[in-house]
């Protein structure tokens, strides 16, 4: 599950409520989905076929639909990021340059953990994901995004349109 770190005052907040009620107050979507119904070779894998990305967004269709049906998203696909993938560091550094979106940005992880530094009303704040957490960043919020220290992660990022998931960097 889910938890919290104010970056101000490094307070860490552990509680799902609190958690669910501190994003929904900066207007952050954040719902936790079962992924015990994943099938167990793609549990923990990195090195994913397209084969398997189709069966990840298989797996979780259902509620894929939903949400898509209730905030107008389009298009969903899978991304993995992990020791292998080329470039990695690159990645990353490009991932934490501070920007924000046109569109919601939307990540649910399946494997793996992430973070997404947001700006809240008040203050930056860490979100760190696990495996079910899903979160959506509303659209215009500045933020990024990076690995914890297992620097791995396989999650299915969903959208309304390509162009609005062209990052805008507040700061070059």
């Amino acid at each position: 599950m889910a938890y919290l770190i104010l970056q101000s005052t490094q307070e860490r907040i552990e509680n799902q409520q609190d958690i669910k009620n501190y994003l929904e107050n900066n207007n952050v979507i954040y719902e936790h989905w079962d992924t015990s119904r994943l099938p167990e070779h793609l549990q923990e894998n990195y090195a994913l076929t397209d084969e398997d990305k189709q069966r990840i967004l298989d797996a979780f269709e259902p509620e894929i639909k939903a949400i898509s049906e209730r905030r107008g998203y389009q298009a969903s696909d899978v991304i993995s990021l992990s020791e292998t993938t080329p470039d990695l560091d690159q990645l990353l550094n490009n991932f934490q340059r501070e920007h924000h979106h046109t569109d919601d940005e939307v990540r649910f992880v399946v494997s793996g953990n992430g973070v997404f530094v947001i700006q809240g009303q008040e203050q930056f704040f860490e979100v760190h994901l696990t495996p079910g957490d899903l979160i959506s960043v509303p659209p215009n919020v500045r933020h990024y995004f990076t690995l914890d220290t297992s620097r791995k992660v396989v999650a299915v990022r969903i959208f309304v349109d390509e162009a609005g998931w062209v990052p805008v960097y507040d700061k070059e």
